[in-house]
């Protein structure tokens, strides 16, 4: 019965530190989309479904910063 509970606490607890570890991520890439938004709201909007379309494609987190920077480049006032 000890050796269950050990492995049931193990188990919760790397499953926390991988869904942190997930969630973690995904700030800082929503931080960065934003960050090159300013404080055009639509823009936020427009930056903000650009970071989806990213991780549709697949786009690699090294690769990240740059597609993001060409999407806000292409970014047209409506």
């Amino acid at each position: 019965m000890d050796y269950f509970i050990i492995v049931v606490v193990t188990v919760a607890g790397l499953y926390f530190h991988w869904w942190l570890y997930v969630r973690i991520k995904r700030w800082v890439d929503r931080d960065l989309a934003l960050s090159m938004a300013g404080q055009d709201p639509t823009k936020r909007d427009y930056m903000l479904k650009r970071l989806e379309e990213a991780r549709a494609q697949g786009i690699k987190r090294k690769d990240l910063p740059k597609w993001l920077e060409q999407a806000a480049a292409d970014y047209r006032a409506p």
